[in-house]
């Protein structure tokens, strides 16, 4: 009886539901090409041009020229049906409606997000490269570079969690949160009770995750019962059973900002697996930071763009943004910290430049985690670039992956990063979820970027730059620590993977700008 109850709950449940609402559109889709098909003795040269067309704009737009194969083989295989779909997914009103909202947001934060003069000027002497690159963020992606900040690095999900608790505790005036996953176990449990009990303090409590959690981790109506606590919630970008490019860009970024004055970002969602509570592929290995002073400013703003997404009263930002830190008496602040944050209706792919900068700069090492590698040819080009040229380029992979297909994936692009001197490890314990960047002992970048195109290109993501802070050697303690647990793959490794595993991962590098 169990058993039938429990194929009740997934044949009928709301991600079945939804997966047969998407199945029917596309049927619908197709039964009206087919139905065009008729006329196609007509209709097929005008096609062609259309096609021929379609190409051409293809060829000359800005976007990734893996994007474009990805569009222009369809479009030239299938004219009817590919040009059809590419015109469906460029004529989104959502989408569009989105990009101009958050132009609006950003626009109105400006006042808020101005470059210090002085800091600007210590910069500039100090590292004229470094300046350089802040110029580039300011100026591209609105992030100002700062001191007075503090920085803690995690190297596990455990210590972030226990710091979190510690910091909740201590909130004030506000909590935003908004993360990628949250599922109810040990974690979220913990933290919901905090939050509770803030908010009947009279603290503002703000929680926002990604839509994708309700196919699976959480009710669909669950920003409903949070809000009952007191608290305010919201979904970003529900799921709904309608074909949409905009429900492609999912909310990737992991911040929490207390006061204004404490943030924290990096790899951990909200979920058990993150702190090692349960274990899903073996071991998890996973990091965070946490950043106490001017810095936060980013963060705030950041989160209360998200937020205000869909809301069109005006946001009172004063109340959050606090203006004067005293914060040497009571924390240790040096180095430079620039917060940011990748949007993917903007032109500029800042987590991909913030990368290649870092590689393309570097004078001795580039270490880095990652649990994803599906590369397009620009980071491909800085990655072997930076081997070549004599720079020890270490990657540290899962050797235990939570998607087969993305890791068969990543496996096509071993072969030629190792003979251009790169070295990949993985590290055998389980699944690294890491998104880590170390070089020098003076440059790191911590917080929620693949090293794939839908962080690149299709999610929203923040991260933190970390320059000439004690905090980086830390880092990279962490990483030589982790790195004395993993194994070293070699060209023959590559060579031993099977046949029918090479081929799907070389199919799917077809789709990889879609994955």
């Amino acid at each position: 009886m169990k058993k039938i109850r429990r194929l009740g709950r997934v044949v009928f449940g709301r991600t079945s539901v939804i997966a047969l609402l998407f199945i029917l559109q596309i049927i619908i889709f197709l039964g009206c090409l087919t139905w065009l098909n008729q006329y196609i003795t007509y209709i097929y040269g005008a096609f062609i041009l259309l096609s021929s067309s379609v190409v051409i704009y293809i060829l000359n737009s800005k976007e990734n020229p893996s994007f474009k194969l990805v569009w222009i083989i369809p479009i030239l295989v299938i004219p009817v049906f590919g040009v059809f779909f590419y015109l469906f997914t460029r004529v989104q009103l959502g989408t569009k409606t989105i990009e101009k909202r958050l132009a609006l947001l950003l626009e109105s934060q400006r006042e808020y997000l101005y470059q210090d003069k002085f800091t600007r000027e210590a910069l500039e002497k100090e590292n004229v490269q470094v300046f350089n690159l802040a110029q580039y963020m300011h100026n591209c992606g609105g992030f100002p570079i700062y001191t007075n900040t503090s920085v803690k690095y995690f190297p596990c999900g455990e210590d972030k969690f226990e710091e979190m608790k510690i910091q909740l505790e201590s909130a004030k005036e506000f909590i935003f949160m908004e993360y990628f996953i949250i599922e109810n176990g040990v974690m979220w449990d913990t933290i919901l009770e905090i939050l509770e009990r803030k908010a009947r303090q009279g603290i503002e409590v703000r929680v926002m995750y990604d839509g994708m959690c309700s196919l699976a981790l959480l009710p669909y109506n669950y920003p409903k019962k949070i809000r009952k606590k007191g608290i305010q919630c919201k979904m970003y970008a529900p799921i709904v059973p309608f074909l949409s490019t905009y429900q492609n860009n999912r909310d990737h970024r992991k911040i929490l900002v207390i006061d204004g004055h404490t943030a924290f970002t990096g790899g951990i969602n909200l979920a058990d697996e993150y702190i090692n509570e349960y274990e899903r592929f073996g071991h998890w290995k996973d990091t965070a930071i946490m950043l106490k002073g001017e810095a936060v400013k980013s963060f705030t703003l950041m989160f209360l763009s998200m937020w205000d997404i869909d809301v069109r009263k005006k946001e009172d930002l004063e109340k959050y943004i606090k203006k004067n830190f005293n914060f040497q008496d009571k924390v240790k602040t040096e180095g430079y910290i620039m917060p940011y944050g990748d949007s993917p209706f903007d032109s500029e792919n800042v987590g991909e430049q913030v990368y290649m900068d870092i590689l393309n700069t570097a004078n001795r090492y580039v270490h880095i985690m990652t649990p994803y590698l599906i590369l397009d040819n620009e980071m491909i080009t800085a990655l072997t670039y930076s081997a070549k040229r004599g720079i020890e380029t270490i990657i540290i992979m899962p050797h235990i992956p939570d998607k087969k297909a993305a890791y068969l994936l990543a496996r096509t692009y071993y072969e030629e990063l190792i003979e251009a001197g790169v070295k990949i490890y993985e590290y055998t314990p389980g699944f690294v979820h890491a998104k880590v960047f170390v070089s020098d002992d003076e440059k790191a970048v911590v917080g929620t970027i693949n090293m794939d195109f839908r962080s690149f290109y299709l999610h929203f993501e923040c991260a933190s730059y970390i320059y000439k802070n004690s905090v980086i050697r830390k880092i990279e303690e962490d990483f030589q620590n982790t790195l004395k647990k993993c194994q070293l793959i070699t060209i023959e490794d590559c060579k031993k993977l099977g046949l029918m595993k090479k081929l799907i991962g070389r199919t799917l590098k077809l789709f990889a700008p879609l994955m």
